[in-house]
């Protein structure tokens, strides 16, 4: 058994800078060549206009309650963006000058994810099958109350959340859009696919993130991905709710729904772990203190004692009648 050497995570980020400079036009695309919401909506501008609002309407109507309460709470936790780069400025160790590595990366991470909750609100408007009142309310609520991702301004910890996040929302997206075709909502699949299709990207980068820190750093790697997994992943909506609702509450039957529909359940929560300890190698990572070896013993036991809980929880049953859809 080998002991790490020791380095500070403020260290480790400043020799990844280099890495960041070099990989951002993979890491990022530029705005010249990103899609943007008005290239999947009704151009306002043009006569074919209403026409084309009242198609996009009639198509909307053949979603079912579940997929539309989703796709809503999908759209919620993407108009809460304001939130996560706040967040991300309040990590230890990241350094905000504009010519950063990192502060390019954040600034172009936000600039990409800003798309996906405009464009979804606007079609959500658009479909005419939505409150955007209460909508509404509920953005401004889960901005408003912000959230605890149990990272502690760690960068480590962050990294593994965010590794794990843009999968959990790329499967979501990707499985919304998958039944909003069965549905007959074409223009609407068109859309969470190319949302998807960010959410991978951004995933593919974070994770390179983890494996260069693991490097560079592998125990206090290891001990962090291990503190995230016992604490458990909370997605970033978890105070979600509505008008007269308990904080969080919202959240879960809106998890439920997705449940029901099998848009993201508690087996893609233990694949997505499960693709993390093959993509980050961390059966074979060497160098690892005692306390990092145990770390790595917990990571790998996880997934089974995971499956063994998931085979016992049954589907939701219980609708539930949100205010967001009348």
């Amino acid at each position: 058994m080998q002991t790490s050497i020791s380095i500070t995570r403020g260290e480790v980020l400043q020799q990844m800078e280099g890495y960041l400079k070099e990989n951002m036009s993979t890491f990022l695309k530029s705005v010249e060549d990103s899609w943007q919401p008005a290239d999947y909506l009704p151009d306002s501008r043009r006569d074919t206009f209403f026409d084309e609002v009242k198609e996009l309407r009639e198509k909307a109507s053949g979603l079912s309650y579940d997929l539309l309460a989703v796709l809503i709470g999908d759209t919620i936790t993407e108009e809460a963006l304001p939130n996560y780069e706040a967040w991300f400025h309040e990590l230890d160790n990241i350094n905000r000058d504009r010519n950063n590595g990192w502060a390019e990366w954040i600034r172009g991470w936000t600039a990409e994810e800003n798309r996906h909750g405009d464009l979804l609100n606007r079609y959500l408007y658009l479909s005419g099958r939505v409150n955007m009142r209460e909508f509404e309310v509920s953005t401004q609520y889960l901005i408003n109350d912000a959230f605890d991702l149990g990272t502690a301004n760690d960068p480590y910890r962050a990294f593994v959340y965010t590794s794990y996040q843009e999968q959990a929302t790329n499967i979501s997206h990707r499985r919304v859009g998958q039944l909003a075709r069965k549905a007959g909502d074409d223009q609407l699949s068109k859309i969470c696919g190319m949302i998807a299709g960010d959410e991978t990207r951004h995933a593919r980068v974070y994770k390179a993130f983890v494996s260069k820190i693991f490097e560079l750093d592998p125990s206090e790697m290891m001990l962090a991905f291990e503190d995230m997994m016992r604490k458990k992943i909370v997605m970033p909506a978890h105070y979600m709710r509505e008008m007269g609702v308990e904080m969080g509450k919202t959240f879960g039957h809106f998890t439920d729904a997705a449940q029901r529909l099998g848009v993201y359940t508690s087996a893609d929560y233990t694949d997505i772990l499960d693709s993390l300890i093959t993509d980050w190698k961390i059966e074979h990572i060497g160098g690892l203190t005692g306390e990092a070896e145990k770390a790595r013993d917990y990571i790998m036991a996880l997934p089974n004692r995971l499956r063994r809980v998931a085979d016992r929880m049954p589907v939701p049953k219980l609708e539930y009648k949100f205010k967001w859809i009348d």
